[in-house]
């Protein structure tokens, strides 16, 4: 076979920046290199693969064909010989965690397997439910866990536990009112999470058929900046309940009675569906999944 694995990553690494100079940069080669090898391989094939406008490489429809052929096959190359320098209690695991859980959940289930298993590393990826879900798709973590809602034929998920979102507000006054409906709410000044957030599209999923028009004034990226605002405004958030325990135990935030408003989530443990399960993998997921679960216990059980 003359088709070579060195050919293959670079025609991947070439697909996904679109410019030579990225590629030679990133895999420290020449320019040259990298347009040598593309030409190589165009020639083993016998065809072009890219075309080259505005100065970008641009994949054709062989080119396409061929990156949907070998991009799974190179993924579990490099799967194979990631897991063979890795074993079962030795090696590195890159996890991926969307913002809730990165603040209230994964640290700490990290912390105890980094000091059960010392020479295992934890490199730990943190972005709202949509951005980690696409780190998952094009393979930088081996497993994540994110809130709400997931799409990608290419992912596979797991639930592993479930999370209740609760309206709340600094305004005493506002949390002690008679209960409401929440399109009774909608006038109130909202401040959401970004839009990617599974926070976010859960409730906006939620109330879709009961509020027309909800007043929206301020979108922040993280949920402590959330309940920074809110510290010193008349507003509302929809957030999880997790999150602002503390708060409402010490008396900063409350709870908004909202009639017939029960919105949960999953919380869900993800990989990729061509993800090379090794033993260091399995260990890990199994690891976290049971931490997170009696966490998540023992948060409803101090609720009760």
């Amino acid at each position: 076979m003359k088709l070579t694995l060195r050919q293959m990553e670079i025609f991947l690494n070439v697909v996904k920046s679109g410019h030579l100079t990225n590629v030679a940069k990133d895999m420290n080669l020449s320019q040259s290199a990298i347009s040598m090898s593309i030409k190589e391989l165009e020639t083993i094939l016998g065809r072009p693969l890219f075309d080259r406008i505005n100065k970008k490489l641009m994949l054709n429809e062989v080119g396409r064909a061929l990156h949907k052929e070998i991009e799974p096959i190179f993924k579990k190359l490099s799967d194979i010989e990631y897991e063979f320098k890795n074993s079962e209690n030795k090696g590195m695991i890159r996890v991926g965690a969307s913002t809730t859980i990165v603040d209230y959940l994964i640290p700490s289930i990290i912390c105890a397997y980094m000091t059960s298993y010392p020479e295992v590393k934890v490199t730990l990826k943190e972005g709202n439910t949509q951005e980690i879900a696409s780190m998952v798709e094009e393979g930088s973590v081996d497993i994540a866990f994110v809130e709400g809602l997931v799409a990608g034929s290419n992912i596979v998920s797991e639930k592993i536990g479930v999370d209740e979102l609760i309206v709340v507000t600094a305004k005493e006054s506002i949390a002690n009112e008679k209960p409401l409906f929440i399109d009774n709410l909608s006038s109130y000044r909202w401040i959401l999470r970004e839009e990617g957030s599974g926070t976010r599209e859960v409730f906006l999923e939620y109330i879709k058929d009961k509020v027309d028009d909800l007043n929206i004034f301020l979108e922040l990226g993280h949920t402590e900046s959330i309940k920074s605002i809110l510290r010193n405004r008349e507003c509302l958030t929809c957030i999880s309940k997790i999150s602002v325990e503390k708060e409402i135990n010490e008396g900063t935030l409350f709870p908004v009675k909202v009639k017939n408003f029960e919105c949960k989530r999953d919380f869900l443990m993800i990989h990729h569906k061509d993800k090379y399960r090794s033993a260091l993998f399995e260990k890990f997921a199994f690891f976290s999944k049971k931490l997170i679960t009696e966490m998540l216990n023992e948060d409803t059980a101090s609720c009760a």
